[in-house]
């Protein structure tokens, strides 16, 4: 059975809630042991073709269902993949490396973020009403949606796309990263049993399968999820048949600290959240600018405390916070960065280690004590376990800085002075700020990112909306 994990290939593609299988296979590694994970489908273009077709004619009738059909289904969904979580949790451990109480986060958060999506409703506004004329404001799911997502929190951001379009009367087809297929697969699996046929469906495939989706003229609407080079390649290739995208991509967030703030409050969140899986979330705070006033305190004490407290290992580890590094070609990259320490002659203050002698993808932390502001520490998104800590004086000159690079996901100010913190938040440019706080999320809040950190919103009302057409009604009463 596919829900057996001591399987040696799954039987196939989630299509028309078939199992269909491919005449070629492929296979992602355990990044914590270097072995290799079973076989799963690679889809060809006839795939999706056949895919595409399902999907459309699902259409027809699951864009008519009524809110609470639609409600009533998602709420069973959550439920199926409850039902299911050790499995889920475990097959994301395997494929992705993080530990065992982050994957459970992971799941815990899918499944909240499913049950509120299953509360909301975009509903007709009236923008005006008097004797002559009655004006309507609606809005109409787009089509077909392709779902792209990405290796790091496969779980949550595939229901976090997978929600929100079919509570909006519109019908997916998801396509998972080649490096973690195996909970998206599961996922698909699970729908099969709640959904109606072609209204979700998943193909796992390389890298042409997105370049397929995105332009598939039988598809509607693309939702990516992945680094900026990438996000601008599925832009360009959306735009040669006009399909609606929505695309959440990279950020480089910065972290201000002011002088003010008390270090053993804020330093044990900042610390764990700079290494929190392995640094592989794109809103994690990646530049940490500390006030001259207490940068050495607050340099001592993160080094301790990361000492003490930041443990590298396997998944299934106790106590872990840095797992492996997801897959090679990540891992090629981290390594890259971590030898600019030598050959830029960056000062360290926790001296990194990539472990070559394990059969894994492990790189301990490393903390980068003031580099230049043109470092590739600084400029470039590493998505590994190493952050720089940066001086700072003014608030006109840290904003600046803060502001300089062209990433705009997220950012925060700590300061116990809550009206200069939020004078500073306000001045910051990136599409999630937060005073006191990082990586805050909800179900019912907006997410996206300014610049070249992403176009559109995903989750909240905001979100569903980007899955709609906005239709104008007049409806004008005869003379």
């Amino acid at each position: 059975m596919a829900s057996n994990l001591d399987i040696e290939t799954y039987p196939g593609n989630i299509i028309k809630n078939e199992f269909v299988p491919t005449p070629t296979t492929r296979h992602s590694y355990n990044p914590a042991t270097g072995k290799a994970l079973y076989e799963v489908p690679v889809a060809r273009k006839e795939d999706l073709d056949v895919a595409v077709s399902c999907a459309r004619r699902a259409f027809e009738t699951w864009s008519h269902t009524t809110f609470e059909e639609r409600s009533s289904r998602l709420l069973a969904y959550a439920d199926a993949m409850e039902e299911n979580r050790l499995e889920l949790e475990t097959l994301q451990i395997m494929e992705q490396g993080k530990s065992l109480a982050l994957t459970r986060t992971e799941i815990t958060m899918a499944l909240q973020w499913l049950r509120a999506f299953a509360t909301m409703e975009l509903k007709e506004e009236v923008l005006e009403d008097n004797a002559t004329r009655t004006i309507c404001q609606t809005r109409t799911p787009l089509g077909t949606c392709a779902t792209i997502i990405p290796w790091n929190w496969p779980t949550l951001l595939g229901v976090g796309k997978v929600g929100p379009a079919l509570m909006t009367g519109n019908v997916v087809v998801m396509k998972p990263s080649p490096h973690a297929p195996y909970c998206s697969l599961k996922l698909g699996e699970l729908g099969m049993r709640i959904f109606p046929p072609g209204v979700f469906q998943v193909l796992s495939g390389g890298d042409d399968l997105g370049l397929w989706m995105t332009e598939h003229p039988g598809i509607d609407m693309v939702s990516f999820t992945g680094s900026i080079p990438t996000g601008k390649r599925v832009a360009a290739s959306c735009a040669k048949t006009l399909k609606r995208y929505v695309l959440g991509l990279g950020g480089n967030d910065a972290a201000i600290v002011c002088e003010d703030v008390d270090i053993s409050k804020c330093l044990p969140k900042l610390t764990t959240l700079a290494f929190l899986s392995s640094g592989q979330v794109c809103m994690l705070p990646k530049r940490i600018y500390i006030h001259e006033k207490i940068y050495e305190e607050w340099k001592d004490a993160m080094v301790e405390f990361s000492k003490e407290n930041i443990r590298t290992g396997g998944g299934f580890e106790d106590g872990i916070t840095v797992g492996p590094v997801q897959n090679k070609m990540q891992f090629e990259f981290v390594k890259d960065m971590y030898s600019q320490i030598k050959t830029a002659s960056w000062k360290t203050a926790l001296d990194g280690r990539v472990r070559d002698d394990s059969e894994g993808y492990f790189i301990e932390p490393a903390i980068i004590d003031n580099p230049p502001e043109d470092s590739r520490i600084v400029i470039e998104e590493p998505f590994g376990p190493i952050v720089p800590l940066l001086r700072w004086s003014s608030d006109e000159d840290v904003i600046q800085r803060a502001n300089a690079l062209r990433a705009g996901l997220g950012a925060s100010v700590w300061s116990r002075d809550l009206d200069r913190a939020e004078r500073m938040a306000r001045q910051l440019d990136a599409g999630n700020v937060w005073v006191n706080s990082h990586f805050d999320v909800a179900p019912h809040v907006p997410f996206g990112g300014h610049k070249e950190s992403g176009i559109g919103m995903e989750w909240g009302i905001e979100g569903l909306k980007h899955y709609t057409n906005v239709r104008i009604l007049w409806k004008c009463k005869m003379y």
